[in-house]
């Protein structure tokens, strides 16, 4: 089992490395989601989002987004992963995430280094907390 710490991490990159580890057979854990970085500009990431959330046809049948910072994560791993197929949706059931660190993995994180907020040229980024926040979410 893999635990990844994901303060101040890029969301897609740290998204690839989880999805390629659950493919793979490894039981995988994000800890502090709400810390997670999306790179852009702000106004651009909550604009996308309230639309992707307004691009609703019939609401029963439709798409739902959640606005927790934890299950919004684990909705971005599943877009790197074939969850149509069944080996796809066996990986996506080993990837789980959390708000905070819980206690039973307070240790042994990795953090990926080729995904960290430093190595993007700009200073436009903000967090998925605030992503969430912004949309309605509760914190």
């Amino acid at each position: 089992m893999k635990v990844y710490n994901g303060k101040d991490l890029i969301l897609g990159r740290l998204a690839t490395v989880v999805a390629k580890q659950a493919l793979l057979g490894e039981e995988v854990k994000v800890v502090n989601c709400e810390k997670i970085m999306i790179s852009g500009r702000k106004t651009n990431t909550v604009a996308m989002e309230k639309q992707k959330r307004d691009r609703k046809g019939y609401p029963l049948k439709s798409a739902n987004f959640s606005r927790l910072p934890d299950r919004f994560v684990r909705r971005a791993i599943r877009g790197m992963l074939p969850w149509k197929q069944s080996r796809g949706k066996e990986a996506f059931k080993r990837i789980m995430c959390y708000k905070g660190v819980p206690e039973e993995y307070a240790e042994n994180h990795i953090v990926v280094e080729g995904a960290t907020v430093k190595k993007l040229p700009t200073l436009k980024y903000m967090s998925v907390g605030d992503v969430c926040k912004s949309l309605g979410g509760k914190q």
